[in-house]
């Protein structure tokens, strides 16, 4: 298994307004009862949503399909579960784009190959106008430039170079890069006495 480089995204964005939205809201501690991750797209934001009555931009039908997440300060904060991005990530969303993030929940999201980009709070908000008013435009995110484009228009975005590097080299996958070093592992292996038949000196 070769480890794959993350170099763009690209597809319609979602905005989802709101400070300090926490880990909790993202996925509700409920849900962290159940032995697979496969299921929790279905679930993200799920009290919210329902509290919502149908009116929260993850239940518009226009949003359906969208790979790129565009919010706003302090996402992700709270508790450090890895389930709510693995639950936005199931969603279907391959990117997100905030004026911050908590360093955890970016860490759980460069765990899954999924970048997070910074903007200046006046470039969120306007990539988030531009999302509601015509939630049909195409954007390309292209990590090595820390740009979106979309509309013949593109937005300067920042990302911190070890995540950069690791998403465009493909170190961001661990198991991936792990299993591509098979034979130095197997050598490795041998020279380990605790692998084989290790005895402490009597």
């Amino acid at each position: 298994m070769t480890p794959v480089p993350i170099t763009t995204v690209e597809g319609r964005a979602i905005a989802l307004q709101g400070h300090d939205i926490d880990t909790d809201r993202i996925i509700p501690a409920r849900f962290l009862k159940i032995i697979s991750f496969s299921g929790l797209g279905n679930h993200v934001f799920a009290d919210d949503r329902a509290a919502a009555g149908g009116r929260h931009p993850f239940d518009y039908p226009e949003y359906q399909g969208a790979r790129i997440l565009v919010v706003n300060r302090n996402f992700g904060c709270g508790s450090s579960r890895e389930h709510a991005p693995q639950a936005l990530r199931r969603w279907g969303i391959a990117a997100v784009i905030g004026e911050s993030f908590a360093e955890i929940f970016a860490s759980n999201c460069l765990a899954l190959g999924m970048p997070c980009l910074r903007g200046e709070t006046r470039v969120v908000e306007g990539i988030q106008q531009l999302v509601q008013e015509q939630p049909d435009v195409h954007f390309r995110l292209t990590l090595a430039a820390s740009t979106l484009h979309g509309l013949d228009r593109h937005w300067p975005l920042m990302i911190e170079s070890g995540p950069q590097t690791m998403l465009l080299s493909g170190c961001w996958d661990a198991t991936s890069l792990l299993l591509s070093h098979e034979n130095e592992l197997r050598q490795t292996a041998l020279h380990l006495p605790y692998l084989h038949d290790f005895a402490p000196p009597g």
